[in-house]
């Protein structure tokens, strides 16, 4: 968030020399940007008239041209408008976005991940369009897809610059184990903390893998110090848990000590990989699927990847998802994703602000939205007893990345015409019905702060707090801070605005409670 911070201090200055509109040699540019802005801030801009303005959207990086995939025809044909699609960089994508916003670049939508803090930095930043008054005008089926709780969590100063797009919540990432070397070793699967220690012994000890002293019953991504459903069994499966009535984040929850306890102790036996602090994701999959590793953390998506590299290697491989692993106490649990999967804004240098909001409008009607979202009956997917399944491999061809076109989602249905998505792939439907399916409700915990409001210090610290915690936490890991420091760095989290995210957390939470 600092490196945003600093990018954002030459915001201003560049949205004013753009509605200055003069002294450079791109002039004719940039009074087009500023009369556009200036037309959208105020709601005046006049009615569009002969034949649509074509629009320029910029969107998340996907491997396909957004302007050739099958999807763009779609809503072509069934909005009328026709759209110049451009999208961001897979890498450093704030960066770009920073620099196009402060250039004041004409694009008349953008699409954004669900990061809530960089887009109410451009709102209060006076960068964006206030989008209320053309919902109430031209957005009539936005209104009826996305909720007031939703538009609610991405006002800023009261006001709507977003057309959010809820997450689906479901659990998406958990402990991977190789069932093969269980089945070798007589082993049932763990369910709690202790079973799961003795199951890393047994791999360590027996070596399953055939790899002696190159095993390591069990690798994380070293950026990656917490683990999921392992975390769980300690109260803290989200970053920040319920505890007596208030939201607490993990380096001041009671259970954080006896977390980093335990997994310090795997690390010492041997239990926990020696290489982990420099392991990147796909070290940490390599090591998985070559057989020098028996757990790792993955999320289901991963899987038909895993599998195919896994059995690549080892035909006769077999790899499952641990149940949810409970602690001394009892206490266990998965975190569930909520909160938002994109955000889309229209810049204040839009050329067309009014037909972006009509634009967006028409892709929300409830059966073109359907038809972006999942195709055709009969031709991409098949409805029986309510459930949705694609049509191979047409659904994947033309299908796979529609989600990348979405601008705000009819919340009601689209959760179920997603779960088309994950049946592309038997491997991915398993382990992703495994999680939200076969594992009970109650151990699965949405995101208390998924649809939180807009929380200005919170959004500015969370980055950087995550990022002291992940530091700190590997440091005790490997032995290069002490066990007894955790009170110490609880207060150095605190100092560095831990403490008033908390307050300002709690003021909401208790208010929402």
């Amino acid at each position: 968030m600092k490196k945003n911070r600093l990018l954002l201090l030459s915001l201003s200055a560049g949205l004013a020399l753009s509605a200055a509109g003069c002294g450079s040699s791109g002039g004719e540019k940039e009074t087009a940007a500023s009369a556009g802005a200036t037309a959208a801030a105020t709601g005046t801009t006049a009615p569009s008239s002969g034949p649509k303005p074509e629009l320029r959207a910029l969107s998340i990086w996907m491997k396909d041209d957004y302007n050739t995939y099958p999807v763009a025809k779609v809503i072509e044909e069934k909005t009328g408008y026709k759209v110049k699609y451009d999208m961001l960089p897979a890498d450093k994508a704030d960066d770009k976005l920073n620099l196009l916003i402060s250039s004041a670049e004409p694009y008349d939508s953008i699409t954004i991940g669900g990061n809530k803090a960089l887009y109410a930095d451009y709102a209060k930043k006076g960068a964006l369009v206030d989008l209320g008054p053309l919902i109430e005008k031209y957005g009539p089926n936005i209104k009826a897809s996305i909720s007031e709780e939703t538009f609610n969590a991405v006002k800023v100063d009261g006001k709507i610059y977003a057309l959010p797009m809820r997450a689906v919540e479901f659990s998406s990432t958990s402990l991977m184990v190789r069932k093969d070397w269980l089945d070798k070793l007589g082993l049932q699967m763990p369910t709690t903390v202790d079973e799961f220690t003795a199951m890393l012994k047994a791999f360590k000890e027996k070596d399953p893998g055939g790899n002696g002293d190159k095993n390591a019953p069990m690798t994380i991504n070293g950026a990656s110090p917490i683990i999921e459903n392992l975390i769980g069994a300690f109260g803290m499966p989200n970053g920040w848990s319920a505890l007596d009535g208030k939201l607490v984040p993990r380096p001041l929850h009671p259970g954080f000590k006896d977390y980093m306890a335990y997994v310090a102790d795997l690390y010492k036996q041997g239990l926990l990989d020696k290489e982990f602090a420099v392991n990147k994701d796909a070290t940490m999959k390599e090591k998985f699927t070559s057989g020098k590793a028996g757990v790792i953390v993955l999320n289901w998506a991963d899987i038909p990847t895993i599998g195919d590299a896994l059995n690549k290697n080892f035909p006769n491989a077999k790899f499952a998802y641990l149940p949810i692993l409970k602690g001394k106490d009892g206490k266990g649990g998965l975190n569930a994703n909520s909160g938002f999967d994109r955000i889309t804004f229209i810049p204040k240098a839009s050329k067309h602000p009014e037909d972006a909001i009509k634009w967006m409008n028409a892709k929300l009607e409830k059966e073109t939205f359907k038809e972006i979202a999942i195709g055709v009956e009969g031709k991409h997917y098949t409805f029986k007893d309510g459930l949705y399944t694609p049509i191979l491999p047409i659904f994947t061809d033309e299908r796979n990345q529609a989600n990348n076109f979405l601008t705000g989602m009819d919340e009601k249905n689209y959760p179920t015409y997603w779960q088309a998505r994950v049946q592309k792939d038997a491997r991915l439907f398993e382990g992703w019905s495994y999680l939200n399916k076969v594992m009970p409700k109650e151990m699965r915990t949405p995101d208390p702060l998924g649809v939180a409001p807009v929380l200005p210090t919170f959004s500015k610290e969370n980055a950087q707090l995550n990022q002291l915690l992940n530091d700190y936490a590997v440091k005790v890991i490997v032995g290069e801070e002490p066990l007894s420091s955790v009170e110490t760095f609880a207060n150095k989290y605190k100092q560095a605005g831990g403490e008033a995210s908390y307050k300002e957390i709690n003021d909401w939470y208790t208010t929402k409670k």
